[in-house]
């Protein structure tokens, strides 16, 4: 058994965004995301088959809900639930530093 920090040894996030799985379980996962200035395609939407929560443990970012006028902002210690099938797209992440998301990914 070996502890790591997720604040330490970032990847390169400067050109797309770096997923990796922490942990997996029937029904589970949870992935460490490193952004930088990215954003979703226009016109591109998430509409997944699970639930996810999302915290932020470094930086911003701004989420966009089908249907809602403002987008959800986050800053360092902003955690988010995101329903099974709410659509939804990364309106923004911070550009000048890096955004580290930790995402769990779970089956209602």
């Amino acid at each position: 058994m070996q502890s790591e920090n997720l604040l330490e040894n970032l990847p390169d996030a400067t050109t797309e965004e770096a997923f990796r799985t922490l942990l997996t379980a029937d029904g589970f996962r949870v992935e460490r995301i490193v952004s930088q200035g990215q954003a979703s395609p226009p016109g591109f939407w998430y509409d997944q088959d699970q639930s996810e929560w999302v915290v932020l443990l470094e930086g911003s970012a701004a989420i966009e809900f089908e249907g809602r006028a403002e987008p959800v902002q986050l800053r360092r210690g902003s955690c988010l639930n995101i329903p099974a099938h709410a659509r939804h797209r990364v309106a923004q992440t911070a550009p000048n530093e890096k955004t580290i998301w930790l995402a769990i990914h779970y089956r209602d």
